[in-house]
């Protein structure tokens, strides 16, 4: 790095690539990996006596990042502090300007809420110096976190089970579920009854069905004599329209993508886990090589809780669906959403950075996960612009014996952004109803058959991950930049698993819950916890003092934890054994699960009568690459996972790399990719393929050779040999 040149330092390689080709040679572009220093592991790290001061640790594994870093920042003329625009990229940026001991004179904060040649140009143009409001927003909630984290999970390893945890917000969301697990359990089905009607016209061709509706208002069957009474008195009888109301209904597109409703969407559409949705995210806003563009920031900040748009994106929306849709297929002007109270409107909602770049164009350049993701909010920003739909609607209401029924059908007028996206519901979709006759009042009609059919009113359905998200959000538990972190702890706990989408809570997390409500209240109570995320944002504005809230919250807190630990001494919870649908082949009871030195396992509760036991195999996504069978994932007799066929030795597949959902193009097989955190690519083990990538060249720690490793051995040998010999002469 030459003298007087300028340093950008960012926190990941693929950033930094992006932003280095749009920088040119007078800026070196460097990564820091993330953070290089945090709170230690082995203690707190939080002097709370001394007025909440953090002790802050270089980390040992970004030694040599931070010796390079430190190298190129005496070398350059001027520093760049360029992580992302949110409070996490704030701290790094102040974190790394302490540990690198940068000087005021010559270093400055940059931000991008889209990596954009223009955007990234204008930035450089206009630093900034770093915003300590933010910082300090960032070390109240990481430090609350850590005093609730360090304090709490010693009681839960004395009093339930060791090596528990429990954090601040995790413990809320845990509770969400299982509150509505309590609330399922408590629900008492109610039975109502439907009937639907099947009439022909009299004198017209055409026949329709309708559904009673009621008498002189809307009314419920509540059992089986109703609807008999009901069929009763219109069995010989003649049905005769009353009504017959047709309207056009408007539908108006959803709003572009926030991380919330991005995290919801893409596991309803796509199957994706809130943190998978981030990690791909992530690598959209940092940047893609497309073929014939380069490297390419594809997507904006993908952590907002906004519905704003630039002017620019909403024009270039506009364009592009004039000459692709035509012009009715626009809203016509800028269509700006209006975003919720108390979000933080610093950064735009999702969008693409180019809407030129369709999904298709660019799809060869992308991971099968990146398409759909890209996709997924390419299509929902264009539909945002978008035209109304028009459904052409119709109600008829029938009237015999005094009884209405009700038929309804609607069908698409006119597509408008339907034509592009459509959103996804929780709930399921409303019938629009059998294509009905062309009817008018005083058309007359005759019943040739009657069903009735007998229904009961459903609990309250279980959280996905999807709905989850969404009811944190609606209640201020969290931030945009935590929900996916949040869903993923608690299953990564065992607090909660997911169960065919649905989130259920386990036995230990029913149980943790339980003492965190009878002890700790305050940090297990929604409304507690929202305003903990309102004081941190009057943090971010500078309207609060970080160390003062966390002294008000450490006061009450602190009785909790005293008061605990004496009201439970002595005291020890069970927690009740998860019963599995594996079936003992010895005794013929249901196994439990148990936990071992290596983790989960099946064990008969006959024991010690029946000692039988088996491991937890987990499915894993894609087939056996030699006889196309299910992958299971086993853990070795270390505890090391590897991934084997369901055949096991009659197949003899095993393999230590991690099946994928996705397929090679070329050959079709599964696609694996390297065990171990970060952007591992998929990559083909196919030999016979021409997509077939060598061992030496999927990513793997390089060893020592074999030559490498014996020559140390020889020498010692031969320098015993020598001394041997010498001694003999003496």
């Amino acid at each position: 790095m030459a003298n007087g040149s300028n340093l950008v330092i960012v926190e990941s390689p693929s950033k930094a690539k992006t932003i280095g080709k749009y920088l040119g040679p007078e800026y070196t572009v460097k990564a820091s990996m993330g953070h290089l220093r945090d709170l230690p592991k082995s203690t707190m790290g939080v002097d709370i006596e001394g007025g909440f001061i953090p002790e802050y640790i270089p980390l040992d594994t970004k030694k040599d990042i931070i010796d390079d870093l430190k190298k190129a920042a005496k070398k350059a003329s001027r520093i760049y502090l360029a992580t992302d625009p949110d409070r996490e990229g704030e701290a790094i940026s102040w974190h790394l300007k302490e540990l690198l001991e940068l000087p005021d004179s010559k270093t400055c904060r940059v931000t991008f809420n889209e990596i954009t040649k223009n955007v990234v140009a204008e930035a450089i143009a206009n630093p900034r110096s770093i915003d300590y409001s933010l910082v300090d927003a960032q070390q109240a909630r990481r430090l609350l976190d850590r005093i609730v984290g360090y304090q709490l999970s010693p009681l839960l390893w004395k009093k339930v089970r060791r090596g528990l945890s429990a954090g601040r917000v995790q413990s809320v969301a845990t509770r969400l579920v299982v509150d509505r697990e309590n609330e399922i359990r408590a629900f008492q089905s109610k039975e109502y009854w439907s009937l639907e009607v099947q009439l022909d016209r009299i004198g017209k061709p055409g026949s329709f069905a309708a559904k009673y509706h009621g008498d002189s208002k809307k009314r419920e069957l509540a059992n089986e004599q109703q609807a008999d009474a009901i069929i009763q008195d219109i069995t010989g009888q003649t049905f005769t329209v009353q009504s017959v109301k047709r309207a056009d209904k408007k539908r108006t597109a959803a709003p572009p993508f926030t991380t919330s409703t991005l995290q919801q969407e893409a596991s309803r559409k796509l199957n994706m886990t809130p943190k998978r949705t981030m990690n791909i995210a992530q690598q959209l806003y940092e940047g893609v090589d497309v073929e014939g563009e380069g490297t390419l920031g594809l997507i904006t900040y993908m952590r907002t809780d906004s519905l704003r748009l630039s002017n620019e994106a909403m024009s270039a929306a506009a364009d592009f669906i004039k000459s692709r849709y035509g012009a009715p297929y626009y809203y016509g002007k800028f269509h700006v959403y209006k975003t919720k109270s108390g979000a933080q409107d610093a950064h735009e909602a999702i969008r693409p950075t180019h809407v030129e770049l369709d999904p298709e164009r660019i799809r060869r350049s992308l991971t099968a996960d990146q398409y759909r993701l890209y996709k997924l909010i390419w299509s929902r920003f264009l539909a945002s612009q978008m035209a109304d739909a028009v459904y052409d609607t119709v109600s008829i209401d029938t009237v015999c014996a005094g009884h209405t029924f009700r038929s309804a059908h609607q069908s698409v007028k006119f597509s408008g952004f339907l034509a592009v996206y459509e959103e996804g519901r929780d709930e399921e979709e409303q019938a629009t109803g059998s294509e009905l006759p062309d009817l008018q009042t005083g058309d007359q009609a005759q019943c040739r058959d009657t069903k009735k059919e007998q229904h009961f009113t459903q609990p309250p359905a279980r959280y996905t991950e999807a709905t989850l998200v969404k009811a944190m959000e609606e209640k201020g538990v969290g931030r945009p930049s935590t929900y996916a972190g949040i869903v993923s702890t608690i299953q990564d706990r065992e607090y909660v698993n997911r169960v065919e989408k649905h989130l259920m809570p386990t036995p230990l997390g029913e149980v943790v819950t339980g003492l965190m409500l009878e002890r700790f209240n305050d940090i297990i109570d929604v409304t507690f916890t929202a305003h903990m995320e309102d004081l941190l944002d009057e943090v971010e504005e500078g309207k609060q003092d970080w160390k003062a809230v966390l002294a008000n919250f450490y006061q009450g807190f602190h009785q909790e934890m005293l008061d605990a630990e004496k009201a439970l001494e002595g005291t020890r919870l069970k927690v009740p054994e998860e019963v599995s649908q594996e079936v003992c082949e010895l005794c013929g009871k249901n196994m439990v699960i148990r936990m071992g030195r290596f983790g989960k396992f099946l064990a008969c509760p006959g024991f010690p009568e029946c000692t039988n036991t088996k491991p937890i195999v987990e499915k894993m996504p894609g087939r056996c690459p030699k006889c196309g069978g299910t992958i299971l994932k086993r853990k070795s007799k270390k505890g090391y996972a590897y991934y084997g066929c369901e055949q096991g030795a009659k197949c003899g597949f095993m393999t230590w790399d991690v099946p994928t959902a996705e397929d090679c193009p070329v050959c079709g097989q599964t696609m694996f990719k390297k065990a171990g955190k970060g952007r591992n690519k998929p990559f083909c083990t196919n030999e016979q393929c021409e997509n077939f990538l060598p061992e030496d060249k999927r990513g793997y720690y390089k060893k020592a050779s074999k030559d490498q490793a014996e020559e140390p051995k020889e020498k010692k040998k031969t320098t015993k040999k020598t001394a041997a010999k010498k001694t003999a002469k003496k």
